[in-house]
């Protein structure tokens, strides 16, 4: 099982997205064995599923 560890919600500063794209976080998941992976996702998705910090991630 996969759960949240950090989420990164960067900076985009001087950079600015590219028409329709969406703002994105990086999120680091852990896991019982305290392996870690990172993946990337639309900072709304994250959101509308209400997934937080020590939340578990589902694949």
């Amino acid at each position: 099982m996969w759960r949240i560890k950090h989420i990164f919600d960067g900076d985009y500063g001087c950079e600015e997205l590219r028409s329709g794209e969406k703002p994105k976080v990086s999120v680091t998941l852990i896991n019982d064995e305290g392996d870690e992976k990172y993946v990337t996702v639309e900072d709304a998705w994250l959101t509308e599923q209400g997934l937080d910090v020590g939340m578990e991630w589902k694949e």
